[in-house]
């Protein structure tokens, strides 16, 4: 299989690289500022470069040329669960992103955020990236998947930009939704919440009949691991869960009442294969399960920006 080259900024437990990996995209540098996210990606991917580090004082000259810039960059600025400063937040590396796009002049541009960023608020900032972007030569659009719509167990919308060279750009078309409908918790989750020989398993698999709310990764400068503020717990506690933590394991055999998910269960609703390890203790890996970009979203995408890039190979090459 022909294997296209990409850069990945802001690369946290490697949800959208890994999907880009899975749709034929071979990165030839992550970059990320956690320690735990990137001991994460070292240790599933050892061959990866990794490189651990600010975004800000990131130089993209001698990548100069690679397929895809992708990456999810902060989405605190723009998060209805924060104070939605937008540009104005010091988190916000929107400009770092562009600064790459210049240096490196890609192909293609993959970035994600949150659907905040698409509220009327912030239009005015939208269009400022796409201006930025296009004077370099790409054409740029903004599209809200979500990710049920790609076998993720989970009401996931998430805000996608990409920017497609400019005598690229009509080969490239979004994914469309797959048929069906994705499993719901209960089903997802069965074997893991009854690993321990829970009682309980089977009521709670039919009380767990549809597909999981935002999970929400929480910030670094609050607290530990749980499921989001009130409005979640109460979405989860519909399916049976309680949302006020994170389990270091799966119930017992006579454990009474709501069971709350474990690292690996959350990691599963995001889309993650069982063979991905979360690396550093629970809080740390939490965070990472819970503010990944869903592998299937990425790869559904990613297949349509790799036969986008590689049509037009054909086509030079005959």
């Amino acid at each position: 299989m022909t294997k296209l080259t990409s850069v990945e900024i802001c690369a946290g437990a490697g949800g959208q690289a890994l999907g880009l990996e899975q749709a034929g995209f071979q990165h030839q540098a992550l970059i990320e500022i956690d320690r735990h996210c990137c001991a994460t990606l070292r240790f599933n991917r050892p061959k990866w470069n990794v490189i651990h580090g600010d975004l800000s004082d990131f130089d993209g000259r001698p990548y100069k040329g690679v397929d895809l810039l992708a990456g999810g960059v902060p989405c605190p600025p723009f998060s209805v669960a924060g104070k939605q400063l937008g540009p104005a937040d010091e988190r916000n590396l929107f400009p770092a992103a562009i600064r790459l796009v210049s240096e490196i002049r890609p192909k293609a541009v993959l970035l994600e955020n949150v659907k905040g960023l698409k509220e009327t608020a912030f239009d005015d900032y939208r269009g400022s990236i796409s201006k930025a972007v296009e004077r370099l030569g790409y054409a740029t659009d903004w599209k809200l998947l979500n990710a049920s719509n790609y076998g993720v167990s989970q009401l996931r919308p998430r805000l996608l930009f990409v920017a497609v060279r400019n005598d690229l750009v009509e080969e490239f078309s979004w994914p469309d939704p797959e048929m069906g409908r994705p499993a719901t918790v209960g089903e997802k989750l069965y074997d893991l919440i009854a690993a321990r020989g829970w009682k309980g398993a089977r009521a709670w698999k039919k009380l767990a009949n549809d597909i999981a709310p935002t999970v929400v990764g929480g910030s670094l400068k609050h607290g530990g691991p749980d499921l989001g503020p009130t409005r979640a717990r109460q979405a989860w506690a519909l399916l049976g869960v309680d949302g006020i933590g994170i389990a270091d394991e799966a119930p017992g055999p006579d454990f009474v009442g709501m069971p709350r998910l474990t690292v690996q269960m959350v990691a599963r609703l995001q889309g993650f294969p069982e063979t991905w390890q979360i690396a550093g203790g629970k809080t740390a890996a939490y965070r990472q399960v819970g503010n990944a970009f869903p592998p299937p979203v990425a790869r559904a995408v990613g297949q349509r920006l790799f036969e986008c890039l590689i049509q037009r190979e054909v086509q030079y090459a005959t």
